[in-house]
């Protein structure tokens, strides 16, 4: 008999990921991941692919998105937060975010459920943001 992590798929994650519109609906999108039985998950900016982890290590890997990125050398958090505070109000779609997201030097982010935060990070592994994820008691 499979679990319930083993039983995770690409599709169901599709059908999460279908309901966001805008960084305004990424809480509800992270609330449903967590119960698909996600238990963290990276984002790499350069092409849009993703690595979903489930218990046990189980890994499921998406796609790219989109044509390679340019990561910036140097990273500008300040422009990173101006463009983040803009999407999560729902002011730009995904794929504006992750060209300005390119553009201030983020490589990756990486959300982790356990503690629900959403942390960015540099090409060289340096943590730019770290951000608490609204939880439960927002809906």
């Amino acid at each position: 008999m499979k679990t319930q992590q083993q039983q995770l798929t690409l599709e169901q994650i599709t059908k999460a990921h279908s309901k966001v519109k805008s960084g305004a609906d990424f809480p509800k999108y992270i609330l449903d991941l967590k119960e698909l039985g996600v238990i963290r998950y990276e984002t790499f900016v350069t092409d849009g692919h993703t690595v979903y982890v489930g218990k046990n290590d189980y890994k499921i890997k998406s796609l790219p998105k989109y044509n390679a990125l340019s990561i910036a050398k140097t990273p500008n958090k300040e422009q990173f937060l101006t463009y983040l505070k803009t999407h999560q109000q729902g002011n730009s779609d995904y794929s504006t975010f992750c060209k300005e997201a390119a553009h201030s030097g983020v490589l990756k982010w990486v959300v982790r459920m356990s503690n629900m935060t959403c942390t960015y990070f540099d090409s060289l592994g340096n943590n730019i943001l770290v951000e608490k994820i609204p939880g439960k008691d927002m809906f």
